[in-house]
């Protein structure tokens, strides 16, 4: 008796344009020895890098370093698509990537408000570097990281769904980056983020407490149905 070889598993293509992108650049790796991990260590070093140019200020370097942020972004799609299609999921994987995004995230604010303090004169004699602006920036968005992985662990990833447009989402503003440095505005970028980002914060701060609300009951419940 001959056995019927299985049939292929098949996925949902991704919901969003460079998602899908992303998916048919990593499928002919399913069966090699590249894992997501390889990936996200990848996208690590061109977002490290993508700061550090921009860290150096100036026009060319700005450009180069928001390309290279732009290139590490869609990166940061093709470890997840991989581990999705292979099967090579795994929680430290998952924490190792949200690490990398929060580091590369911390990175370029604060490597563009260092490039903003070395060559822009706009901002001389203002009561904050622009470097510290940079940093406060990072750290909003690494805590807004931190807490929609903790909101994904009570709720799912349905709880951390981002907007999304036209198969875009939120963070897909990244793209744009290259149009803020070609037309040299990396000083508004940089105001902009340092304000809109600590507010986002706020609110991310509020959506997990009422998620944590919302947990504790479940959590008391399922110990009284253990203890009956």
């Amino acid at each position: 008796m001959t056995q019927t070889p299985p049939l292929p598993q098949t996925f949902p293509p991704p919901r969003t344009w460079d998602a899908r992108l992303a998916r048919r650049l990593v499928t002919p790796l399913v069966n090699t020895r590249v894992s997501p991990n390889h990936l996200t260590t990848l996208r690590l070093l061109i977002g490290c890098c993508g700061a550090w140019c921009l860290a150096q200020g100036g026009f060319a370097w700005s450009n180069a370093g928001a390309w290279l942020i732009v290139l590490s972004n869609f990166v940061d799609h093709t470890d997840g698509e991989l581990a999705r299609i292979s099967g090579k999921s795994s929680r430290i994987g998952h924490f190792y990537d949200l690490a990398s995004d929060a580091l590369v995230t911390v990175l370029l604010f604060a490597g563009m408000g260092i490039g903003v303090a070395a060559t822009q004169d706009m901002m001389q004699g203002a009561w904050v570097s622009p470097a510290a602006l940079g940093v406060l920036a990072g750290l909003a968005v690494a805590l807004i990281f931190f807490l929609r992985m903790r909101i994904e662990e009570m709720s799912g990833k349905a709880g951390t769904q981002q907007a999304r447009v036209g198969g875009f989402e939120t963070e897909d503003v990244l793209y744009l980056l290259p149009l803020v440095t070609l037309a040299q505005g990396t000083t508004f970028f940089l105001l902009a983020a340092s304000m809109g980002a600590p507010l986002f914060a706020i609110w991310v701060m509020f959506d997990y407490r009422r998620e944590l609300r919302r947990a504790q009951p479940l959590a008391a419940n399922g110990q009284m149905g253990v203890s009956q």
